[in-house]
């Protein structure tokens, strides 16, 4: 279970450290692919598996589900990390997600976000201004 949030550097060859605590849950390999707000999406391998089967699935002549093929396969990347814990992060997800020297990893449960701190910050301030659609939404689950 990935859950909070780090801050963290890509160093000059595009190396990203994973927290310690992602470690574990990301030592089988995992996958790095483009995101759906600028950011990058790390899955690790049985759930990108389960993730790929599915989507797989979706017909071939619906146009959101190619798009969708599109968006996570044609730039995904697997990976495993080195001694230190890093990952190579290829420059055109870099590109991607506009990520520099700085970056935020947000754990979401069964997969992580890399962010921009900037854009990162864009979402934080919807977020908060969204409360009471997220009310509404609790309601519904019975929370």
């Amino acid at each position: 279970m990935f859950l909070g949030s780090y801050e963290h550097t890509i160093d000059e060859k595009g190396r990203l450290a994973i927290p310690a605590r992602f470690r574990a849950d990301l030592a089988g390999g995992m996958v790095v692919t483009r995101g759906f707000d600028r950011c990058l999406l790390i899955f690790p391998l049985p759930y990108w598996n389960d993730l790929t089967r599915r989507v797989s699935a979706l017909s071939l002549v619906d146009e959101d589900a190619r798009m969708l093929r599109r968006l996570l396969f044609a730039s995904a990347s697997e990976q495993e990390m080195d001694r230190q814990g890093r990952i190579l992060l290829p420059q055109n997800l870099r590109e991607a997600g506009g990520l520099t020297d700085q970056v935020l990893l947000v754990g979401l449960d069964a997969f992580i976000e890399v962010w921009a701190p900037e854009r990162w910050r864009e979402v934080q301030q919807r977020l908060e201004s969204q409360g009471p659609h997220f009310d509404e939404q609790m309601r519904k689950l019975g929370i």
